[in-house]
């Protein structure tokens, strides 16, 4: 979700999210690996961006509708789940 105000840096992804810059770096390589996110090598640093901006869209919604569901309501009641 960081990436939705802009492009940034692994070093910065890490201290934001508390995380190592090994651990970020190895999720982007990830998320470059499926065409979520495009690198560009600035000198001897490399920019992080979403590879399309209906990304940025798309995320926001799916977060929205994530979190108006309430984590104490139950999917199915007892008598639907024996079904």
């Amino acid at each position: 979700m960081a990436l939705l105000d802009g492009p940034t840096y692994p070093a910065r992804l890490a201290v934001d999210l508390g995380l190592s810059r090994s651990n970020v770096s190895n999720h982007l390589a990830c998320l470059r690996g499926c065409g979520l996110v495009v690198a560009s090598v600035e000198g001897r640093q490399t920019r992080y961006d979403l590879a399309d901006p209906h990304l940025a869209s798309a995320l926001r919604e799916l977060a929205r509708v994530v979190l108006a569901v309430s984590i104490t309501d139950a999917c199915l009641d007892e008598a639907d789940a024996l079904a």
